[in-house]
């Protein structure tokens, strides 16, 4: 039986920090497993709406992301309801609200994970954001910096 491939969503974070000094070599190992087939990543109109916005060596590598590995979502009201519920449950605050709507855009289409490199508002907040959709019926979801995500997928091989 064929394995299935993880789907993975992606905050911008993981663009704008893969040259980062202190997160190339993990970025390195997570942008080449994507590469090499081993996951699928969930791009949803929030980032494309970031990349657009970032400098050019960012859109230059978005650009170059095979689309036949990229799952294309797009935000609904539902997620812009749940982000909105994050923010007046205090998980973070209102400036927050593109961090937000990652989160509740990979809880609604049912991500295997989150993986950013936004520590502050978005993988350090994971109990708040699982608190708020366990309150409300939704799963809740793995959100995990590049290279915890890879440790863990390699442990599990």
């Amino acid at each position: 039986m064929e394995q299935k491939l993880k789907r993975i969503y992606i905050d911008s974070s993981v663009v704008y920090g893969a040259p980062a000094k202190e997160f190339s070599e993990d970025s390195k190992r997570f942008w080449d497993a994507f590469r090499n087939g081993e996951f699928v990543l969930i791009v949803s109109d929030v980032l494309v709406d970031e990349v657009k916005r970032a400098p050019a060596y960012v859109r230059g590598l978005f650009a170059t992301l095979p689309e036949s590995q990229i799952e294309r979502i797009v935000l609904s009201v539902k997620a812009k309801e749940l982000a909105e519920q994050y923010i007046a449950e205090g998980v973070v605050g209102e400036s927050s609200q593109d961090d937000c709507r990652h989160i509740a855009l990979a809880t609604i289409n049912r991500a295997d994970a989150v993986v950013s490199w936004n520590f502050k508002h978005i993988v350090y907040r994971r109990a708040g954001y699982n608190d708020v959709n366990k309150k409300l019926g939704y799963p809740g979801i793995a959100i995990q910096t590049p290279k915890k995500f890879m440790e863990a997928s390699h442990d599990e091989n």
